[in-house]
């Protein structure tokens, strides 16, 4: 900070009175991400899952738009509610690599907290059509680029759905950009309209194919060390290996926090470095994924992580070995370098070769004091302040068996925390309220769900708890013997 303004205004030396405050704002907040002046590093997430009402009718509005503007220097992007570039057109081959040498094209995050202020970030962020000009982008890389974005939200829910995004040169004629990015994002909800009885789910978000972490705070953000002695042992031993120069491998159960643990013991081996964590992309994505590693590999102090290399295709494993073995002089040359998997058995041969240390990574429920300090920090980060938990709903979170691990909980979490800032059993699905019983039905484990809900507040009675659950006080008696019901503790 300069004088109370964001770093970003002392390097263009602004003042307060001639930036919006919009911008101001959005300039703070990637100074607080922590996104580097210097050049963006935004996430390849890929780009499957192409068949949403939005991207539908979006890429059919850009695609006619396109077929007027085939001759000018601009962009026509269609992205996701996260920033993900969807699709891309122009006109422009030079404007097109311009684009590719700072990865705005398909398949990446631009999110403002992925790579700071920019067009669609800012819309995104905002919600509302956004025009940024040339220095008005927080990266310095950007700086060749006027952008108008335009969020695009379902017509009959009001959920974002994403944006329309126009980008120019920074010396191009700009005055009708953002007027045709609206006129783009009216005419997407217009057809999305129109079609709407035949509206398809929306896919389900992407995880983070690609991304790399500098080493720096980032507020709001990180993960949980002050875990249980299974969990801190198994990251000291993969930081000790770290240490040596040893290749490691994470084992374990799906979600159970492989990636996690290998990101920990990467800070703690190498503090300074750069944490590149790539995870195993679509099929159709491999050919792009390779591609993003050669520029990577050759920057110093950087530390891989590879997630889910069970995953990987044979002949891909045997690239991912070449390009980490020969870019970088060797793996045993200096490049920290770690991967997960489900089972060692499963690891591509290309790269079990390399390794010299195999970590395993216990699931949660083998951790069943990690599970409530988890979930308290998982609350926090959701909430954005503390978060306070009722008995009731502690021991259901502890009395359940997380099959899917750390990944279950914390979708558990996300969407009790950000219903109340006191999560009590009613914020809690009817799975995890079943408890580690016998294996119930889906039915069963609704009502069980249900019985507790009402049972654990303390003022009904059985009767009227009966009541308001539609059956027999006596029904009530058998089904909570037949569920293993603690109704006394459901009301300590």
């Amino acid at each position: 900070m300069v004088d109370g303004l964001p770093e970003r205004v002392a390097v263009h030396d602004l003042q307060r009175s001639a930036v919006p405050e919009r911008l101001l704002a959005s300039w703070q907040r990637s100074e607080d991400y922590g996104i580097p002046l210097e050049s963006v590093e935004p996430v390849f997430t890929g780009t499957e899952n192409l068949g949403s009402l939005f991207f539908e009718c979006g890429d059919q509005v850009l695609a006619d738009l396109h077929t007027t503007l085939a001759n000018e220097p601009i962009s026509l992007m269609l992205t996701d509610a996260d920033g993900v570039v969807l699709s891309r057109r122009s006109g422009d081959d030079t404007l097109l690599k311009a684009l590719d040498d700072v990865h705005l094209a398909p398949g990446f995050a631009y999110s403002e907290r992925d790579v700071g202020t920019n067009g669609l970030g800012l819309a995104l962020a905002d919600r509302t059509p956004t025009l940024v000009r040339a220095d008005q982008h927080y990266a310095l890389d950007l700086n060749l680029f006027t952008c108008a974005a335009v969020p695009v939200l379902d017509p009959s829910t009001g959920r974002l759905e994403g944006s329309v995004n126009l980008t120019t040169w920074s010396h191009a004629p700009s005055e009708l950009l953002l007027a045709l990015a609206r006129s783009a994002a009216s005419n997407t909800t217009t057809l999305m309209l129109a079609r709407n009885s035949g509206r398809r789910a929306r896919p389900t978000p992407r995880g983070q194919v690609f991304r790399v972490e500098v080493p720096r705070l980032e507020p709001g953000s990180g993960s949980l060390r002050d875990l249980s002695s299974a969990w801190t042992s198994a990251v000291a031993h993969a930081a000790d290996a770290m240490t040596a120069g040893s290749v490691v491998a994470a084992i374990g159960e799906l979600g159970a926090g492989r990636a996690t643990a290998l990101g920990q013991a990467a800070r703690l081996a190498h503090p300074q470095d750069r944490i590149l964590s790539a995870g195993a992309p679509e099929p159709d994505d491999v050919p792009t994924w390779l591609n993003l590693w050669t520029p990577e590999l050759g920057k110093s102090h950087t530390a891989v992580i590879v997630r889910d290399v069970d995953l990987l295709p044979a002949w891909a494993a045997e690239r991912l070995r070449d390009l980490i073995t020969r870019g970088v002089g060797g793996a045993r040359a200096g490049l920290p370098f770690a991967v997960t998997a489900e089972r060692w058995a499963d690891i591509p041969g290309a790269l079990a070769k390399l390794i010299d240390t195999v970590v395993e990574i216990p699931p949660l429920r083998d951790r069943p004091d990690d599970i409530l300090p988890l979930a308290a920090h998982l609350a926090r980060v959701v909430r954005g302040r503390d978060v306070t938990f009722t008995g009731p709903a502690r021991r259901a979170l502890q009395g359940f068996g997380w099959p899917g691990n750390a990944d279950q909980l914390t979708a558990v979490i996300r969407q009790a925390a950000s219903r109340a800032d006191v999560v009590d059993v009613g914020h809690l699905p009817s799975e995890v309220l079943a408890g580690a019983t016998r294996r119930l039905s889906r039915i069963e484990t609704f009502e069980r769900g249900e019985i507790i809900r009402v049972l654990s507040h303390g003022s009904a009675t059985m009767a009227e708890a009966a009541q308001e659950l539609g059956m027999s006080r006596a029904t009530l008696y058998r089904k909570v013997a037949q569920y293993g019901i603690d109704v006394a503790r459901l009301h300590t």
